[in-house]
Order: structure tokens, then sequence, then C-alpha cells
């Protein structure tokens, strides 16, 4: 498959220089979008040469998702993704015992009713922390069931989300999670992630170990 080449960590490094700060402009890009006041002729110009510029950038592209196309590389990711400017994104701190936690930021992009934050947006963001969770307490697993409690309203701009593994049974495992403000939790999740086949395959063709 074109583009599943094998890179080197100084490659990676290297990507992560360049097309971080490229898509954090992206970013700024769609927040001036949304709440910029320019007149009606620079909105115009402006959209011919950011049309220009897409042309450009289509010149040379992946073919079909980035994931798929670099060895599972999460860059593309809508809620932690370098690369995705619809991303915050989220940088998020793990244990091993499957606990995380992230502190970001959510502005005009992520807006559902007047200044609050889209309850759609909080199930993505809880959604990616629970399953974050699960990863990394070694059981990292494919969402099946993900249930919110709507506490208050969450207002947008500075929030923190925490996630923790609260059970596992086989290949199952259930995780709990919550986003909050300055005042407290917002928004409660609760998750059913299930150990995906290629995991458990792996685990079947390890060797036991004696000691």
């Amino acid at each position: 498959m074109a583009g599943t080449e094998d890179i080197t960590p100084e490659q990676v490094e290297r990507e992560q220089a360049v097309y971080g700060p490229f898509t954090d402009v992206v970013r700024e890009l769609v927040d001036a979008t949304i709440r910029t006041r320019i007149d009606d002729a620079e909105a115009r110009t402006i959209q011919d040469e950011l049309a220009a510029i897409v042309a450009r950038m289509r010149t040379r592209q992946l073919d079909g998702a980035y994931a798929v196309n670099n060895r599972g590389r999460h860059w593309g990711n809508t809620v932690v993704g370098l690369r995705n400017a619809v991303a915050p994104p989220l940088h998020i701190d793990r244990e091993s015992t499957g606990r995380v936690w992230s502190s970001f930021h959510l502005g005009a992009a992520y807006e559902g009713p007047p200044g609050l934050v889209h309850g759609g947006v909080s199930a993505l963001v809880l959604d990616q922390l629970l399953g974050e969770a699960s990863g990394a307490g070694g059981r990292p697993g494919m969402t099946a069931s993900l249930t919110l409690t709507y506490r208050r309203a969450t207002p947008l701009g500075d929030l923190r989300g925490e996630a923790w593994i609260e059970r596992t049974e086989g290949i199952k495992t259930w995780a709990r999670g919550h986003l909050s403000d300055a005042e407290g939790i917002t928004v409660e999740a609760e998750g059913l992630f299930i150990l995906p086949r290629w995991a458990r395959e792996a685990a079947e063709s390890t060797p036991p170990t004696f000691e």
C-alpha cells in the first residue's frame, strides 16, 4: 500500500516539527473564519487565495485516510491528531494503571448552544479519553457502548478531562471519565470497550514463559 513504508524516529521528529506548527496555523484559520468581521470584498479575495493554496497542496497527497497510510500513526485522529485541524488537539498523560488526563482549550469551532461546547463534541472527547484509558492499562479496545450524563452545560474555554479503567472481564473493559471546568464536573461518561481481534490473536500467538 502506498505510503506505508517504515520511517525512522528522526523522520517522525522532522515531520512533527514541520506539520505541528503548520496545522496550528490551519486551526487559527478555522477560528478566524468563524469570528472575522472583514468586508465582503476582502472575504472573496481571501477565498481565492485560499483556493489557490489548497490547489497547491492537492498536487501531492495521500490516497485515503492518514493512519491507513502511516502504519497506525494517529496524526489524523479527530481528537488528538497532530495533522488534523479539527482536533483541539488533546495532549494526554497516561499511567499504566489505566488512568489518563488532559487539560485543553475548546474555542469557537466547538460551539453548540451560544458560548457552550456542543454535546456531541463532549461525547467525542470522552470517547477518546475512555479509549485511551483502556489502552493505557494494557487493554486496547474498540468502543462497544458509551453513555453520557450531562450534569450541566460545558462552557467554551479551558477544560480538563479524566478517565480510568473501572473493571475488566475477559475481552471487555469498562471505563469511566468526566469533563470539568473551573467550577467542577460538567459531563460524566461510562463506556464498554472490546479487545479487538488483532490484539486477541497477538496474545494467543505469544508463547508462554516459565520462570
